[in-house]
This record gives structure tokens, sequence and C-alpha cells, in this order.
């Protein structure tokens, strides 16, 4: 599908987009600027045009998993951090690990309880580890 073509879109997804362009046109928004994000708001909703074959659309929870997930590692690379760095696999990846800065903060969380920090209910990953070390 070359861009701009939408001959693979339902004909629910086309009313659904000339709708919303019609919406922004009414608001003082230029012909092309309203006919962009209309079908920018038709490809955030339903992921692009007609899916084939089954099982090939993610559910909801999926879907917010996979934008949780994107938004971290996107955030991770912001700061100069490894998307993974600090974050294992699963729990086995931990379980030899006696650093704090390899805990989650929930583990340091529960740490933190068992030495009775004070303050600690407010306090930030990085705050945990140098009040425990």
């Amino acid at each position: 599908m070359s861009r701009g073509d939408k001959s693979a879109y339902s004909d629910k997804q086309k009313r659904k987009a000339e709708h919303i362009e019609e919406s922004y046109e009414a608001k003082g928004v230029s012909k092309d600027e309203a006919e962009a994000r209309a079908w920018a708001t038709v490809n955030k909703q339903s992921g692009g045009g007609n899916k084939s074959g089954s099982g090939t659309q993610k559910s909801e929870t999926a879907k917010r998993a996979d934008r949780k997930d994107s938004a971290r590692r996107a955030s991770a690379t912001k700061h100069g951090h490894s998307p993974n760095a600090g974050r294992a696999s699963s729990s086995r990846g931990r379980r030899g690990s006696t650093s704090l800065s390899d805990m989650t903060r929930d583990e340091l969380m529960k740490k933190a309880a068992e030495q009775d920090v004070h303050g600690r209910s407010r306090m930030r990953k990085d705050d945990l580890i140098k009040a425990l070390s």
C-alpha cells in the first residue's frame, strides 16, 4: 500500500475519518490538516487498515502493555541508560545477586521495611539504595 492509499481501510474506518475530518474543519482547521489529523486518529484507534487472517489484532491489554514498555525504553534511552539496565528478564536473574541496584523498588521497599527505615514510603529507588547502604 503506497503512502496515502486508503484502499486497505474498511468502510467503517473511512466513515469515521470523514466524520473526524468534518469536525476539525468546523473548528477552523485547514482541510489538509483536518484530513491528516483524522487519519492519524483512525490509525491510533484501530491500528491502521484492515488486517487479514486470524489473531492479527492485539487485545487492548496487549497494546497497553506494549505502549508502557515502549515508553519505559524511550525514557531510559533519553536518560542515557540501556533500556534493560538494572532489570532482569525474570526474577531468576536476580536470585544470586546481592547488589541493591539490581533489585526492584518493591524489593528494596521490603528490605527497608525489614530494617525499619524511616520515611521509606516516600522514597524513590535511589533514595532507598542510599538508605540501605
